[in-house]
Parts: C-alpha cells; sequence; structure tokens
C-alpha cells in the first residue's frame, strides 16, 4: 500500500498560495538563523540575503511539504484510474518497480517519478518538478 508524505495537498490555487503564503515567515527565520551560523556580519547579511535568497528559502519550504504518494509502479498505474482525465506527466522509466506520484487538481495533472532503490530522491525530485512545473506557475497568475 502507497505512503503518503508530506502535508500540502490544496485542492485550488487559491488554496495554494494560502499553503505558500504561511510558509513565509518560517523562510525568513531559516534564512535568518543559517546566516547567523555563517556567522554574516550586519553589512554581510544585508548585502548577501536578499528578498530573492528569502524567496527561494518559501519555494523550497512550500515544495518540501507538498504531499506525495510512494508506493510500486502497480500502484501508481491504479491511481492512475483515480484521476481519468488528468494530464499525466511521468519521469522516469516504468521499468523500475517504485513510483511516487502528485495530484495537481488545480491543473487536473498527475505528476509522477519512478525509482528502483531511492525514493527519498525521488520524492524531492518529484516535489521540485511539481512546484517548477504547476505551482510556480499558479502563484505568477
Amino acid at each position: 500500500m502507497s505512503e503518503t508524505r508530506g502535508v500540502f495537498a490544496p485542492e485550488t490555487t487559491a488554496e495554494a498560495r494560502e499553503c505558500f503564503e504561511s510558509v513565509g515567515p518560517a523562510a525568513q527565520t531559516v534564512t535568518k538563523e543559517l546566516a547567523r551560523e555563517m556567522a554574516f556580519s550586519k553589512e554581510e547579511y544585508d548585502e548577501r540575503v536578499t528578498s530573492d535568497v528569502v524567496e527561494t528559502a518559501r519555494d523550497a519550504l512550500f515544495a518540501s511539504l507538498l504531499a506525495v504518494e510512494v508506493g510500486d509502479y502497480t500502484e501508481f498505474a491504479a491511481a492512475r484510474t483515480d484521476h481519468p482525465d488528468a494530464e499525466v506527466v511521468q519521469h522516469g522509466s516504468q521499468d523500475v518497480d517504485g513510483a511516487v506520484w502528485h495530484y495537481v487538481p488545480f491543473a487536473d495533472a498527475l505528476v509522477a517519478a519512478t525509482f528502483q532503490d531511492e525514493p527519498e530522491a525521488a520524492v524531492a525530485t518529484l516535489r521540485r518538478i511539481a512546484f517548477g512545473e504547476y505551482y510556480r506557475e499558479a502563484f505568477e497568475e
């Protein structure tokens, strides 16, 4: 049986934006604490920690919290029947045992990546793909 990893599974672009905005303060805190750990002076912090840096942290935090199903390829094939009209975007080979997938309701897209031995790497890859191909675009609208 597949396993769900992550917490964000927004149904609409509005819900996705709400989740995205909710990680903004955490992104600021993480960025500040990392700069402190790297012993940035105030001047170096002001110069290097730009709004783009904090935004990148927010992007990464949001993507890392997307709900992803992890299972075998047969389970992914069965999940496709749950979304019969969805665009299926698969990365990797179907000649391996494992698959990870994420459904993007507002785009009616089922995004997947396959793996043989590294589910954590596949999950991270899939989250980056889903964010880059669907969520980022939805946030720019």
